[in-house]
């Protein structure tokens, strides 16, 4: 497929199914690495820090992921609003609030001093809190969500993911949030600076998110069957490649076999 300097890579779906390492994850990512090609994980999840989630990987595929390596619909969302606004109403999980306050982002508990409103995915969500941030937005608060992700996976089935949270805003204020996750500009932005100048491979499990970014970019994209695409959505949005799973990868990549 060529020669790659950076692989971006998805998380639960492609090196993990929940709690569970997808067969080979840890291998193949020590023989990319191995390789001299740089490792970026990229998750929609806002909820954890980006030092939370490098733990998760290495507990998960015994690969030690640096948290320089990470970036999350949260980081996304700080490098967007850094030095932007002047007090955040913040519904999410607790990594959230760090990851903002880490760019100088000042975070506010009163609704009537924020002039931006952020929506992760908030385990904790009362309908306080969704009141307050309306009440934030129809009195001319920015409406910003980590990401549009309807659902995610459990081990019980899909639940409702940060973008059922921010549909929920959107139609008590009639406003359409500014989205920060993959696939869109934000996190691009942000994997850009991080990737440089080199050739740029995308490997997810989705074709609505990272596949779409990828094609949104002009970079490689390759979807594992690991997690919630199928083979037929693949061929339809153009991904370059589809493998069983991420243990693949290294021979794609022209690096093994």
């Amino acid at each position: 497929m060529g020669n790659f300097t950076t692989v971006v890579c998805d998380l639960d779906g492609v090196l993990y199914r929940g709690p569970e390492p997808v067969a080979g994850a840890g291998a193949a990512l020590d023989e990319i690495a191995s390789a001299g090609i740089r490792l970026l994980f990229a998750t929609n999840n806002s909820t954890r820090t980006a030092a939370e989630v490098a733990a998760v990987i290495e507990s998960r595929t015994r690969y030690p992921a640096s948290p320089a390596d990470v970036v999350t619909s949260a980081m996304a969302t700080a490098h967007h609003l850094a030095g932007a606004t002047k007090g955040v109403y913040v519904i999410g999980g607790r990594g959230l609030p760090p990851t903002l306050a880490s760019a100088g982002i000042p975070i506010v508990e009163s609704w009537r001093d924020a002039d931006c409103v952020v929506v992760g995915l908030d385990p904790n969500l009362t309908y306080e809190k969704l009141a307050d941030a309306t009440l934030a937005v129809r009195a001319g608060a920015r409406l910003v969500a980590t990401n549009d992700d309807a659902t995610f996976p459990t081990p019980q089935g899909l639940v409702p993911g940060a973008g059922a949270l921010v549909a929920a805003l959107e139609r008590a204020t009639n406003r359409r949030a500014e989205v920060c996750g993959k696939p869109h500009e934000p996190m691009r932005r942000l994997l850009r600076e991080l990737a440089g100048q080199g050739s740029v491979l995308v490997v997810g499990d989705r074709v609505e998110t990272d596949i779409a970014l990828g094609l949104a970019e002009g970079w490689a994209t390759v979807v594992t069957l690991t997690g919630v695409s199928t083979p037929e959505e693949a061929e339809r949005v153009g991904a370059d490649h589809v493998v069983a799973s991420i243990a693949d990868l290294p021979l794609i990549l022209g690096i093994s076999g």
